[in-house]
C-alpha cells in the first residue's frame, strides 16, 4: 500500500482525456467524458499500487480534488502491463468512468497538462491540477 505523502505527477495524453472516444478497439460504443489517470510503472511498484489480482489489499481508494469539485468519491486502480501482473497501470472512477472526465472538462484539461496524485493516507488520494 502507498504511504502517506507518496505522490507522483502524471502527464495527460489524448487517450487519458478521451478514453471513451479515443480507443484502439471498437469493442463498445463511443462514450463522451470518460477519463483516467495513468500510473507510471515505477510508482505502481514502489508505492505498491495493485489491481484486483492482489487479494491482500484493496484496489479502491477514496479521493477528492483539491478544488473541491469532487469530494469523497472512489477511484479504482486497474489494468496491468502483462497478463497476470498485480501492479495497476491506471486509476479511474470506481463504477463511473465519467467521474474523472467530468473533472477534466470542468478544469479545461488538455494534452500535456499534469495531475499530482498524492496519497494523503494509504487509502485516500488527493488530485491536483498543476
Amino acid at each position: 500500500m502507498p504511504n502517506t505523502g507518496d505522490f507522483y505527477i502524471a502527464s495527460l495524453k489524448k487517450t487519458h482525456l478521451g478514453w471513451g472516444t479515443h480507443r484502439k478497439t471498437k469493442s463498445r460504443p463511443s462514450i463522451q467524458n470518460e477519463g483516467y489517470i495513468p500510473i507510471p510503472s515505477k510508482y505502481a511498484l514502489s508505492f505498491h499500487i495493485t489491481n484486483l489480482h492482489n487479494t491482500n489489499q484493496s484496489n479502491v481508494y477514496k479521493f477528492s480534488t483539491n478544488d473541491g469539485f469532487i469530494k469523497d468519491k472512489e477511484l479504482k486502480a486497474s489494468g496491468n502491463r502483462k497478463k497476470g501482473d498485480k501492479y495497476a497501470k491506471n486509476i479511474h472512477g470506481n463504477g463511473d468512468l465519467k467521474l474523472l472526465g467530468t473533472w477534466f472538462v470542468r478544469n479545461k484539461l488538455q494534452i500535456g497538462d499534469q495531475i499530482k496524485v498524492e496519497f494523503v493516507s494509504p487509502t485516500e488520494i488527493l488530485l491536483t491540477k498543476i
